[in-house]
């Protein structure tokens, strides 16, 4: 049995509120970047969206946005890219994204305290 689909211990009116709840749970797990993004996107609001990401850095999720973030392979990522070589442009745009990863990932006092969250490159 899994505890990290247990309920938090929240009202049921924030539970109702999550996004996670509302949309449906197969975009959170899409292989499409933009449908990732939108699910990132969703997740901006969320009250428990640091508990979510800290849950996900702790268990090495292997795919899906957790918290906000993109997880590929028990890693961060700052995109989902699309299948094939990247051009140039993407290359450096996503450099970018992993500063901004990180520094998300800072703010929210996980990149400090846990060993365990890596960037993907």
């Amino acid at each position: 049995m899994s505890l990290a689909l247990a309920p938090l211990d929240v009202s049921v009116e924030v539970e109702a509120n999550l996004p996670c709840r509302k949309f449906d749970p197969d975009l959170w797990f899409s292989d499409s970047p933009a449908e990732l993004e939108l699910a990132k996107s969703l997740c901006g609001d969320c009250p428990l969206r640091v508990e979510c990401l800290a849950g996900a850095v702790e268990r090495s999720e292997p795919w899906g946005v957790w918290g906000g973030e993109i997880f590929e392979r028990g890693a961060v990522v700052p995109r989902k890219r699309p299948r094939g070589r990247p051009r140039k442009e993407d290359l450096a745009r996503d450099a970018q994204l992993r500063v901004e990863a990180e520094a998300r990932l800072a703010a929210s006092g996980l990149s400090e305290s846990r060993n365990s969250v890596r960037l993907a490159a």
